[in-house]
């Protein structure tokens, strides 16, 4: 009786040691290309090795690899190799097509956060735990992507938790938790050249408003046609810009410069109202002081609130 206790005894302590002592696994990446950026679509294109070194067979990469935030994976190229002590080396050349939450807020003064994640379909991180090759794990040195700077490229492991057991009948809990590997980069971008490109058409056309304060208050027509005008090509303007940009609840930096210059037209055709009014009433010198003063007062405060915002979205 005392021998069968003893081999029990033996058996728990041991199913426990495995249980508190899962395979651990090598895993590290090589970026080669980060292309095909989209807003719209919320999508990119990546191009990349991923390898894994254990020593445990049971473990297939290149048929129980997960990538949850991929919308399309190419089937990979793959290679295993086998070495002595049981290790076994196998590494696959990836290409995905990734999901990607965009934050648009600061756009186009924006820096973007690349986290391309994985998981083990089969084992939890009972029996597997993933350890980070940091010291193999980079980007090609060419590695350029069009109007971005690529910054602070690592690799990093963790564990993905889910509030289930996906129906397994031996599962002891309602949850389950992975181990899981990350590639992660920031994307910053070099923003100065867009921003003339989006913004030029948006500046002209506040100008072209601001044009009014310099028609003399005879005539009417022309100092409220050149705002509306203005005011027309500002939206036509927002309309171009939002097309290329995800849709989102939030009040971004190309919402803010936009609907500012749409409030800054709407001073300057009240301004042209106001004006005119006193001219009508023969007080011809105030309205023209009023004129210089509001047209003064439109342009150096359009101008200082532009200029603070794009600060902000910079810093």
């Amino acid at each position: 009786m005392k021998k069968i206790s003893c081999i029990l005894l033996f058996l728990i302590t041991n199913i426990f040691s495995l249980k508190a002592n899962p395979d651990t696994v090598k895993v590290g990446a090589y970026m080669m290309s980060l292309h095909d950026i989209s807003f719209h679509d919320n999508e990119y294109t990546a191009r990349f090795w991923l390898w894994f070194v254990h020593k445990n067979k049971n473990f297939d990469f290149s048929t129980q690899t997960e990538v949850p935030n991929a919308k399309h994976i190419e089937k990979p190229d793959i290679m295993t190799y086998n070495y002595p002590n049981n290790v076994t080396w196998q590494i696959m050349k990836m290409k995905t097509v990734m999901k990607q939450h965009w934050d648009v807020g600061d756009y186009p003064f924006d820096h973007q956060n690349i986290k391309i994640k994985f998981e083990n379909t089969v084992y939890d991180k009972n029996s597997l735990i993933f350890i980070a090759d940091k010291a193999g794990s980079t980007h090609d040195e060419e590695l350029i992507v069009d109007g971005w700077k690529v910054n602070n490229f690592n690799v990093s492991t963790g564990t993905s938790h889910y509030q289930t057991a996906f129906g397994d009948p031996n599962a002891s809990s309602s949850t389950s938790d992975y181990s899981n590997f990350y590639i992660g980069m920031t994307l910053k971008r070099d923003a100065w050249g867009l921003f003339l490109k989006l913004f030029i058409g948006m500046y002209i056309a506040f100008l072209i408003g601001c044009v009014s304060f310099l028609i003399n208050l005879d005539n009417a027509e022309p100092r409220f046609g050149l705002p509306v005008g203005a005011l027309f090509a500002a939206v036509g303007n927002k309309y171009i810009i939002d097309s290329i940009l995800p849709e989102t609840s939030e009040f971004t930096l190309v919402d803010s410069l936009h609907a500012i210059t749409f409030v800054f037209i709407l001073f300057i055709i009240t301004s042209s109202a106001l004006t005119l009014i006193l001219h009508n009433k023969e007080r011809t010198d105030k309205a023209k002081k009023m004129n210089k003063k509001f047209g003064i007062a439109v342009v150096s405060s359009y101008f200082v609130v532009n200029i603070t915002m794009i600060l902000l979205a910079i810093f």
